[in-house]
């Protein structure tokens, strides 16, 4: 089965250097999508991804996971594929309702500028209104090891450093898995990766 990476926010594929190689050895086919979200429209990466994924769709049974905003870009995506969709979709750390550290920092012109539409699109509540809840099989995992209490902008919620859990789930009853992770690199903790590894194993009609 084939696996699309999609990083996140001033990320590139390279941040998947390591899960990418689990998942090789665990027998997957990766792939990886990339952008420049400082400097390239939202709509016009969702089409590229599009693409990418119909081309996937038409090569055999798949699955997607993005890290961060890159959960965003796929969710967005999904509803505009007209081929084959993927078997599952795996969220990292993907702020899935409007994002309070977002906001705070897109008062400021120079995180604006650094954030590009892509990142100013995860404070913005109108945004989120319109986003597509997936409808296909999701995973989402939230980081727990962020700084909580006086000097956390999360104050004492639980918190992977940038996003707060609260703020992952899409649905009021998603079940979240929760790991002791931060949020920049979890992709890389073996926890993650084996939770990755339970949801994408093959049932007995996937080839």
């Amino acid at each position: 089965m084939n696996v699309l990476l999609v990083h996140g926010l001033w990320r590139t594929p390279l941040s998947f250097l390591l899960l990418d190689r689990r998942l090789r050895r665990w027998g997957y086919r990766t792939e990886h999508f990339g952008y420049a979200a400082v400097t390239q429209r939202y709509d016009a990466i969702v089409a590229r991804l599009v693409n990418r994924m119909e081309r996937i769709g038409g090569t055999g049974p798949y699955a997607v996971i993005g890290h961060s905003l890159g959960g965003i870009l796929l969710r967005s995506a999904l509803p505009r594929v007209t081929g084959p969709l993927p078997r599952h979709l795996v969220m990292l750390g993907t702020p899935n309702r409007p994002s309070y550290l977002a906001h705070v920092l897109g008062v400021h012109w120079v995180y604006r500028r650094l954030m590009g539409e892509c990142g100013l699109n995860l404070a913005n509540p109108v945004f989120y209104a319109g986003l597509p809840v997936p409808e296909i099989p999701y995973t989402v995992v939230a980081g727990t090891s962020g700084l909580r209490g006086r000097w956390s902008p999360f104050g004492d919620q639980p918190n992977d450093g940038l996003v707060a859990v609260s703020e992952t789930s899409i649905r009021e009853d998603d079940p979240v898995v929760l790991l002791p992770v931060t949020h920049t690199f979890m992709m890389n903790n073996a926890r993650v990766q084996a939770v990755i590894h339970r949801v994408l194993a093959p049932t007995p009609d996937v080839a």
